[in-house]
């Protein structure tokens, strides 16, 4: 079990360090084409994100995981309503406030 785990923190550990050294390359190089440089950089934050997930956290699709899976998504889905409830009141505000006077 020890063995197991540490394996798959070593390989975690790999994956992770690939990705940052990818992100890196992809923004500092001409390697992609430049409009599409932040949609690679979100695609290796989200791989980077599942890397976590899956070796550090242990998240796996086993019946034993459901609780942790559920209090993952259920953490996301509160983040969000945070996020998009924000910006609707800020916009609502931008909307509906009197400009300033100018001098």
């Amino acid at each position: 079990m020890v063995a197991i785990t540490r394996c798959a923190h070593t390989a975690g550990l790999g994956f992770a360090i690939l990705a940052t050294i990818a992100s890196f390359v992809v923004s500092q190089t001409g390697l992609l084409w430049p409009p599409g440089i932040p949609v690679g950089l979100v695609v290796l934050a989200l791989a980077q994100i599942g890397i976590h997930l899956v070796f550090f956290l242990h998240l796996g699709s086993g019946p034993d995981h459901t609780n942790n899976i559920l209090a993952l998504a259920f953490g996301v889905l509160i983040v969000f309503l945070i996020i998009a409830g924000s910006l609707w009141i800020m916009a609502n505000l931008n909307a509906n406030t009197m400009p300033l006077p100018m001098h």
